[in-house]
């Protein structure tokens, strides 16, 4: 039987203290909804228990996406489509990306958000694996203040979490450690997307010398909850790749787990496939191919390493527009892995002079534009860092009329108190978010403002070395 609408009640606060306010005011009373993509289905089905519902959707508080030196934040109001096009999410973590692409349809994918996937505590849901191997954090919200716990200890069984009645979750914490890691993930349903899945895996490792390292397994549908094989890691970690210990870990598979029989699939057919997809991965992880992250890195550092130091220094330039900063990266080769070729630019970048960090500044468009506000002649490096640009722009050009009004006089403003263009790194920003942004720093003596700048060059030229690896 079809719900009733006449039989419910919904409000939409305009600030997250009003939200957790009155989830404290009526404890179980208030359901939370954001994009809606669950609760829909058991409205529709006559099932939603709560008729109280109170709207997170857009809340300013939980819809950004924070880049900081050693995390990313994600906002518990963040898309799927968010997560899949946000630039930092698709270098550092793919797994997650791959996850965000797989869950539903395009439509679901708009509106159907992270904090969502985690609330609804659905052993199939396609993110969460992703979220167990990157050790994942939660900061749950309340009237009583912040709350942090590892997301593995959040599900306590079948659609049961550890959220209190008069907790929201605001966002998610992932560590920005697991970039020069191999990941893999696979997705078994009667389709790719747009169906629950049978069976999905996200696996990571390291592969040196033969010898599997820190490897991390979850799997979705084979438990009450999303499960991380512990025993299955530990039966794999730091042992020689052969036959036997596939055999071994296909047996850790099958024992560990605790599939069951449903509309989708039998505990049987599980048991099988999951056994198969962390098998697949061992293959994957020795031949350098499958799902998520590559070779890729090691053949671009290969090939750079090797090039004259003219072409080398051209060639990473648009990373950061320093000509300086190149040319001393140029001279740390070879470097071996991503790891070690940011720890190097970030040693580089704060021991060069004002004058090399204002020619990388001079490199970038002003915000809103399209091309560098003091353009150097004849670089063939340039194409890339307005290519670059533009990507982590993207959502400064969706912005409204006013908005971008706002941002133009603001620049204006900025160049003409500090005599240099605004740097900010954008990716993930909305148009607003660089405005508050903008505003604050106009605050600044000229010295914190140049130190801030600075910084905000640093991450940039993070964000762009890990799309630079990525070919």
């Amino acid at each position: 039987m079809r719900s009733n609408p006449a039989d419910y009640e919904m409000i939409a606060p305009v600030t997250l203290g009003e939200v957790v306010s009155l989830l404290a005011s009526e404890p179980d009373q208030w359901l939370p909804i954001a994009g809606g993509t669950d609760v829909m289905v058991q409205y529709a089905a006559g099932k939603l228990s709560r008729h109280k519902l109170v709207s997170i959707w857009k809340l300013p508080e939980l819809s950004t996406i924070e880049v900081e030196e050693g995390k990313i934040r994600i906002g518990a109001g963040c898309t799927y489509a968010e997560l899949s096009q946000h630039e930092l999410i698709a270098s550092e973590f793919p797994l997650l990306r791959s996850a965000a692409r797989w869950t539903g349809g395009i439509a679901n994918q708009n509106r159907g958000t992270i904090g969502g996937n985690i609330a609804n505590a659905s052993p199939a849901a396609d993110t969460l694996p992703a979220l167990l191997v990157y050790d994942a954090e939660l900061i749950l919200v309340s009237v009583r203040g912040d709350r942090r716990m590892p997301y593995a200890d959040f599900h306590t069984g079948y659609k049961t979490t550890l959220l209190a009645p008069d907790e929201l979750i605001q966002s998610v914490c992932l560590p920005r450690r697991f970039s020069t890691h191999f990941s893999h993930a696979r997705k078994v349903g009667a389709r790719n997307t747009q169906a629950i899945s049978k069976v999905c895996i996200a696996a990571l490792a390291q592969w040196n010398d033969n010898i599997i390292k820190d490897v991390r397994i979850a799997l979705g549908s084979v438990a009450p909850v999303p499960l991380r094989l512990k025993q299955t890691e530990q039966a794999i970690a730091g042992k020689v790749m052969s036959p036997e210990l596939l055999a071994s870990a296909r047996s850790a598979v099958i024992a560990e787990i605790k599939p069951i029989d449903d509309i989708r699939s039998t505990a049987r057919y599980r048991s099988a496939v999951a056994a198969n997809l962390v098998v697949e991965f061992l293959h994957c992880l020795r031949t350098g191919s499958g799902e998520g992250k590559r070779d890729t890195e090691q053949d671009v550092l290969q090939k750079w390493n090797v090039l004259s130091p003219g072409e080398a220094a051209i060639a990473i330039l648009s990373c950061c527009g320093s000509k300086a900063w190149a040319q001393a990266m140029v001279a740390r080769r070879p470097l071996e892995n991503g790891t070690a070729l940011v720890a190097a630019a970030q040693e580089i970048w704060w021991n060069l002079t004002r004058s090399d960090w204002n020619e990388a500044f001079k490199s970038h468009p002003r915000i809103g534009g399209t091309r560098p506000a003091h353009p150097p002649s004849n670089q063939s490096w340039q194409g890339q860092s307005v290519e670059w640009s533009a990507q982590e722009q993207r959502k400064v050009s969706d912005a409204d009329a006013a908005v971008k009004l706002a941002l133009a006089n603001a620049n204006r403003e900025y160049e003409k108190r500090f005599q240099r263009i605004f740097i900010v790194c954008a990716t993930g920003k909305s148009a607003f978010e660089i405005l508050e942004i903008l505003q604050r720093r106009l605050a600044n003596d000229h010295e914190t403002e140049l130190l801030e700048a600075a910084e905000q060059q640093r991450l940039i030229t993070e964000v762009r070395l890990r799309k630079w690896l990525q070919g």
